[in-house]
């Protein structure tokens, strides 16, 4: 936990008494809790304003097992293997603990043969590609095995735990994906998660090779860069999406995107409706259980492990933009 923002260093680890359950609650005891740059960032003092001051224990995702219930909890129980999603947000209890009481909303249970890291990997990253894969006006609401056939997704930074999700959830919804790297290692990365085709824009011309790749463009953009604003609105198809998950400056070149009616949409998953939250973790745990979701360098999202007694140099790891998914191990599986 942190009692004051800071850096790394103000990471600490304190003994505390177990929390109850609550009517509609979960405890889960945590196996490995995830770090995203959200997480590093609220513990700087700079992260997505939730009205919580510390003291409190950072990091939205992790994966765990059941340890108890409250009333009127149903469809969990003691023992089954669950994934955790925003649950430092609006709380002072984040996962980077042994045991995290929530609300049974925020609780998903995972099939016995999904490794906790690939439920550890999913919340801020997956809620978030699920999102920029469904802002399309005659898009899905919903992903699901089929639900952008025909269409083409571009994904900025396919190495990217968001670019990682993306890549798998287009794919496992039917549509062709291209992304943009910027190494040979982050391209056999993204070509793991399954992308059709890889373009790293050191050594390519983006919009000469995405011409080529994809005639009438790209149908969806999932981008991590503002300053790919220009670059996307020649690329995209008319009538495209652009889908902006990162923060930045934003300059437009208004008429390129009038020619095309292209949208622009800004994403930011923790203030999502319930409704469009509920149809991302529905789509997303389907994924997971299904096998189409997974993790590990095969899976082009190296897992970056570390014990729970190095909380903050995992959480430099990300500050310094490690390639891979961070994760901390908290208690044994």
């Amino acid at each position: 936990m942190f009692e004051e923002p800071g850096p790394a260093s103000v990471l600490k680890i304190v003994e505390r008494e177990l929390p109850p359950a609550g009517p509609g609650e979960v405890r889960v005891r945590v196996v490995l809790s995830a770090v995203n740059p959200t997480d590093t960032g609220t513990r700087a003092g700079k992260g997505v304003p939730d009205g919580v001051s510390p003291p409190r224990v950072p990091n939205q995702d992790g994966a765990g097992v059941v340890d108890a219930v409250g009333d009127g909890v149903t469809g969990l129980e003691p023992g089954d293997r669950v994934w955790v999603w925003d649950a430092g947000y609006g709380r002072a209890n984040g996962t980077a603990q042994e045991f995290v009481v929530l609300p049974r909303r925020q609780v998903v249970r995972m099939n016995d043969d999904v490794p906790f890291e690939a439920g550890a990997a999913l919340g801020i990253p997956a809620l978030t590609a699920h999102r920029c894969l469904t802002l399309a006006s005659d898009g899905p609401e919903r992903l699901a095995p089929g639900a952008l056939a025909g269409r083409t997704v571009l994904v900025s930074g396919g190495a990217g735990a968001v670019g990682n999700a993306a890549i798998q959830l287009a794919k496992w919804a039917g549509a062709t994906v291209l992304t943009t790297v910027s190494s040979k290692e982050k391209a056999d990365l993204a070509t793991a998660a399954g992308a059709d085709a890889v373009v790293n824009y050191r050594e390519e011309d983006v919009v000469a090779r995405v011409g080529e790749l994809a005639a009438d463009g790209a149908n969806i953009i999932v981008e991590v860069n503002t300053d790919n604003l220009a670059q996307d609105l020649d690329v995209v198809a008319p009538g495209g999406n652009i889908a902006i998950y990162v923060g930045g400056k934003v300059t437009i070149p208004s008429f390129k995107a009038m020619l095309k009616n292209v949208s622009l949409d800004f994403v930011l998953t923790y203030t999502t409706t319930d409704e469009e939250k509920d149809n991302a973790v529905a789509a997303v745990a389907e994924a997971v259980n299904s096998g189409a979701f997974k993790v590990g360098e095969e899976a082009g999202l190296p897992i970056l492990r570390y014990p729970f007694e190095q909380a903050g140099a995992a959480h430099e790891a990300v500050e310094r933009h490690a390639v891979g998914k961070v994760v901390i191990e908290v208690t044994r599986p």
